[in-house]
């Protein structure tokens, strides 16, 4: 229900070639953690407090969708290997987390000296 409401505010526009009707895809756990997590920062708002979130979300979910509500929050996203950190920025949102957790190293070549 949450996919089509998001879908329906945001438009086409940011969730790219996806059906309208299916809306984002992203997983619905990921979604009950970031909404614990803004709670809990505006818990600690209230009180006057410099707010900073405790601890990343960790996820393996990497065709997650980066939605409206993950903006301010600190991911671990995990990359086959480990589990690399991100902040989410409002430029993200549309793209998938996996786009920022990058699988593979880049290919080093030795350079040659002349002698």
């Amino acid at each position: 229900m949450a996919c089509m409401l998001l879908s329906r505010r945001l438009g086409r526009r940011f969730f790219g070639s996806r059906s309208a009707w299916k809306g984002p895809f992203f997983d619905v756990n990921l979604l009950f953690a970031a909404r614990k997590a803004q709670k809990d920062l505006a818990v600690l708002r209230k009180s006057g407090k410099a707010v900073q979130q405790k601890e990343a979300i960790r996820t393996d979910s990497r065709g997650s969708m980066i939605i409206p509500e993950f903006v301010g929050l600190r991911f671990e996203i995990h990359n086959g290997k480990d589990y690399k950190p991100l902040l989410i920025t409002e430029e993200m949102i549309g793209h998938k987390l996996g786009e920022f957790a990058p699988t593979r190293k880049r290919a080093v070549h030795p350079h040659k000296t002349e002698a």
